[in-house]
């Protein structure tokens, strides 16, 4: 049997060198994520939380946040899309892919990557709440400085983040970057060639 190749760095994502400056390290990104189980496991007690991942930023986020609440919850996904493959929001949001589940009567849980703008985070709360259910609520890894909506639209928030352009953790630049295990700034002059 032979041996399975091994990645050329020790970060595993296949780049010889990060594409920015580091921002957010992985361990320091695993640290809020298990704060932020434990206090959506105290809020949610007794209730059974659908939560909502916005792909495809929100992935690997949600993935590590589900595992880090202890209570049964349920998940579905939407697909979005503001940016394209720019670093800028085009102001518009278009749903790629909606809910599979009906939303009445249940607890939600938006879970967001990035609030940059506020427009798709607006746009998404409104949507959701047309349909019925009984508490809605926001947990984003990241909010923009300068950016942040009003606490009552988010209840859960990682970190606060530079106006900068971010990439890694599930974020991405043109679908790129999705796999690095920290969150950096994006350098379009580091980053890797096509």
């Amino acid at each position: 049997m032979s041996a399975a190749p091994q990645p050329d760095d020790s970060s595993g994502n296949g780049l010889s060198s990060p594409p920015g400056q580091e921002l957010i390290a992985a361990d320091a990104l695993q640290a809020r994520i298990v704060e932020l189980g434990t206090e959506i496991t105290a809020d949610y007690a007794g209730r059974r939380p659908l939560l909502v991942g916005v792909l495809k930023g929100a992935f690997m986020f949600m993935s590590d946040l589900i595992r880090r609440i202890d209570l049964p919850v349920e998940l579905d996904f939407m697909a979005v899309s503001s940016y394209g493959a720019s670093t800028k929001t085009s102001g518009v949001v278009r749903i790629l892919k909606d809910l599979d589940v009906d939303l009445a009567g249940r607890d939600v849980l938006l879970v967001e990557d990035i609030v940059d703008s506020g427009l798709t985070l607006a746009y998404l709360r409104d949507l959701l709440l047309a349909r019925a259910p009984a508490s809605l609520q926001v947990c984003a890894l990241l909010v923009r400085e300068g950016s942040r909506p009003s606490a009552a639209e988010l209840r859960y928030v990682g970190f606060e983040v530079p106006p900068e352009f971010v990439i890694g953790y599930g974020l991405d630049f043109a679908e790129r970057y999705r796999n690095l295990p920290y969150i950096c700034i994006y350098d379009e002059g580091a980053a890797a060639p096509d």
